[in-house]
């Protein structure tokens, strides 16, 4: 199921095909496979989990050291917004305070005065939590996928061979 809807999309792109050929870049980074979906989705969570600016960055950067389709990542990184990052980073710190056993501030106001008072009390707890999160969740979701993909295409594949059994008799 999965495989089918992105391999539909890829059929239907002929504009995409010419621009790769115009500006020569590696096919890898717009690939529509179970191996450059799932380390698109890999890379692109682990850098939205991660609050600092310019994440899209983060993701090109990643480009040379691991081959993904760069799109799904880029898209994957605004998972993190103005509207989910506090609710994203609060869940982050509170996850470090419980990993390091620390109490945490237990009176937080959202003001840049509060946080520039803090930010000593806030900054190993917060990047705690966040490397758990940018590991885990999207080491979890990676293999999400992969299983996804590979039983989909099983299941594709079962199907049709069941077709032609019936086609036979």
């Amino acid at each position: 199921m999965i495989r089918k809807v992105f391999k539909k999309r890829q059929k239907a792109s002929g504009k995409i095909h010419s621009f790769i050929e115009k500006y020569k870049i590696p096919r890898e980074y717009l690939s529509i496979n179970r191996k450059s979906i799932s380390r698109g989705v890999l890379v692109g969570l682990f850098w939205a989990f991660i609050p600092m600016p310019m994440q899209m960055l983060a993701v090109l950067a990643t480009t040379p050291f691991i081959r993904f389709n760069v799109p799904l990542a880029i898209s994957m990184v605004w998972l993190s917004n103005p509207i989910t990052m506090p609710f994203m980073y609060y869940i982050e710190y509170l996850t470090g305070n419980f990993i390091l056993g620390y109490e945490g501030i237990s009176d937080i106001e959202l003001s840049l005065d509060w946080f520039a008072d803090n930010w000593d009390a806030i900054l190993i707890p917060l990047y705690t939590g966040t490397a758990f999160y940018s590991i885990v969740v999207s080491g979890v979701i990676y293999w999400m996928i992969n299983y996804l993909w590979i039983s989909s295409v099983a299941n594709e594949t079962r199907g049709s061979k069941l077709l032609k059994r019936f086609k036979k008799k």
